[in-house]
């Protein structure tokens, strides 16, 4: 399956349709090409006076994303749902000032046409990137060839995908223009306390272990920090890659939690829930969308982010334990809403037990790792 950049990943839930009539429905209601292709004439985007189209692919509680064609051109458009949730304009525009400034970098992303903040053009803030021509393992029951039936292939995909955070934590933000896009200062001494506050705004159960692992994190930081670009969500879900083989990464995508911070959260967020066995038998876990047989495992992932970012990851315990802290409370948000009624996506539902695993985790660590 063809998936466009942007379609978000397992902690922004999206769906898609097959029904072509509801996908019209959708994309009238949400992307008026006569108001669209003014806009990009008005910035000297391709096809000027070629018809434009506009196809639905996917939706979400925080994003929707379009094929946008003309003039032999194809672009993904992504903007927040009808109902545009507080603060998600201003996270859309964030997201495209990410890619933007990735523009010639080797970090693989899909390439920043346009932006727009004005809400009367579509009715709400929107951008334009290039369509990636690709597959997502969260769009395929299974890996689809030959990474499914040759193993050997197999290892290439988990090393693509640690390579290319490797290659986004060496990208100079300040000189990209990202100063101001997070606050790299203070990285670690906040976070505990940050994501508290974010679960106080929809808590409605206690949650075993969240507090074990919050309380080693607050008397903890690591020895060394660099800031540098994280994508804040970074895991099989939220890139592509290229058909055929060997595994090329195509695109990060889904970048709403980027920021400037500690990369080496990205890293955590990849190995905190790789198995510790990866040969055979290893089938389908962590989020039931990846089959780890045949792959590397952590300690060849560790070392071979290592050797492309230059860091130090001897410490990785640390980013793991609150990789699994902040992962809960995140989680625990979509199924908060599941639970109140006030998000109709069934795999929310899911996220309850998974709240509660991920904070034992967590707790587990901490009681135990020797940092």
């Amino acid at each position: 399956m063809n998936r466009p950049a942007g379609l978000g990943g397992e902690t922004s839930p999206s769906y898609e349709t097959d029904d072509a009539d509801a996908g019209v429905e959708r994309t009238a209601g949400l992307v008026d090409p006569n108001q669209l292709g003014d806009w990009m004439d008005d910035r000297g985007l391709p096809g000027a006076g070629e018809p434009l189209s506009v196809r639905f692919i996917s939706g979400g509680a925080s994003n929707e994303i379009f094929e946008v064609s003309r003039g032999g051109y194809r672009w993904a458009l992504r903007r927040p749902p009808r109902n545009v949730p507080p603060g998600r304009n201003e996270t859309m525009m964030r997201e495209y000032r990410i890619l933007a400034a990735l523009g010639g970098t080797d970090v693989p992303h899909a390439r920043a046409a346009g932006a727009c903040d004005d809400p009367d053009v579509l009715g709400a803030a929107f951008y334009l990137m290039d369509y990636v021509d690709g597959w997502s393992p969260i769009s395929e029951p299974e890996w689809p060839e030959p990474f499914y039936s040759d193993l050997e292939a197999r290892p290439g995909l988990a090393y693509e995908l640690v390579e290319a955070i490797a290659r986004l934590s060496r990208v100079d933000w300040k000189a990209r223009g990202l100063e101001g896009l997070g606050r790299p200062d203070g990285f670690h001494e906040r976070q505990v306390d940050r994501w508290y506050a974010h679960l106080e705004r929809f808590k409605f159960r206690d949650i075993p272990g969240l507090d074990v692992a919050g309380d080693w994190l607050r008397g903890r930081k690591p020895r060394s920090y660099e800031p540098g670009i994280m994508h804040g969500d970074y895991q099989f879900a939220n890139v592509m890659f290229h058909h055929g083989a060997p595994a090329r990464m195509a695109a990060i995508v889904d970048w709403e939690m980027g920021t400037v911070g500690d990369p080496l959260l990205d890293l955590a967020w990849v190995v905190m829930g790789w198995p510790d066995d990866t040969g055979g038998g290893a089938g389908r876990r962590v989020g039931g969308y990846v089959d780890y047989t045949g792959m590397p495992g952590r300690d060849d992932l560790l070392e071979r982010y290592a050797s492309v970012s230059g860091r130090d990851v001897e410490e990785i315990d640390y980013y793991v334990i609150l990789a699994r802290f902040k992962m809960a409370i995140v989680l625990e948000g979509g199924y908060a809403r599941f639970v109140s009624g006030g998000a109709d996506n069934p795999k929310m539902e899911a996220f309850g037990a998974v709240v509660l695993d991920m904070a034992e985790a967590a707790a587990e660590l901490a009681r135990t790792t020797s940092l």
